[in-house]
């Protein structure tokens, strides 16, 4: 993984996102790529929900992304809009996933589906419930709403010379690829 060059070579970069579209699969790349690198993996839901699905506060959630972006490694595994200030002034790779929002949206609805059914819990205890799946603040409907706000916001990123190195995958497959590269020997256990 290269994020800028030095006199010696390539320089690996310390601090990641990986960001996408609801249900393209970011926490589990983020959480994968942790532990190819040996970087911390944050997962941002675990920051940013309490039990019961009640949200921290917007200025607490300022405040922990504050202290997490201050650190020196870490690898973030999705950035919320009222906080990504704070992870783009200290990112230096993002990956994102610009994947077609079928398969987005199919992933998410069977991830959403088979969390109810199992009663798997989420971050920081929380359950996905059947009679939620479409509720007005649904997981689901939120990928409606901001499923093209973030492709064109990781789209800027990709065209922007003065921003971060900005990998942008459009399948999976590609991902995997890229993934297996950054295990020495190519190959994942």
């Amino acid at each position: 993984m290269t994020a800028a060059s030095t006199e010696d070579g390539p320089a690996p970069a310390r601090r990641v996102m990986v960001y996408g579209v609801t249900g393209s699969g970011k926490s589990t790349l983020a959480a994968e790529l942790a532990r190819v690198t040996e970087l911390p993996g944050i997962a941002i839901d675990d920051l940013t929900w309490q039990p019961g699905w009640v949200p921290v506060g917007k200025d607490e959630q300022r405040r922990i992304i504050g202290e997490v972006c201050a650190q020196n490694s870490w690898i973030l595994d999705h950035g919320y809009g009222s906080w990504l200030d704070l992870v783009n002034e200290r990112v230096e790779l993002i990956i994102g996933l610009d994947y077609p929002r079928w398969l987005s949206l199919g992933r998410l609805i069977r991830r959403t589906v088979g969390n109810a059914l199992t009663k798997k819990p989420m971050c920081n205890g929380n359950v996905e419930r059947l009679d939620r799946i479409l509720a007005k603040d649904s997981i689901i409907r939120w990928h409606f709403h901001s499923f093209a706000k973030k492709r064109r916001r990781l789209r800027q990123w990709a065209a922007d010379p003065d921003g971060p190195q900005v990998l942008l995958f459009s399948r999976p497959a590609q991902v995997e690829r890229w993934l297996r590269a950054q295990v020495p020997g190519g190959v994942r256990s």
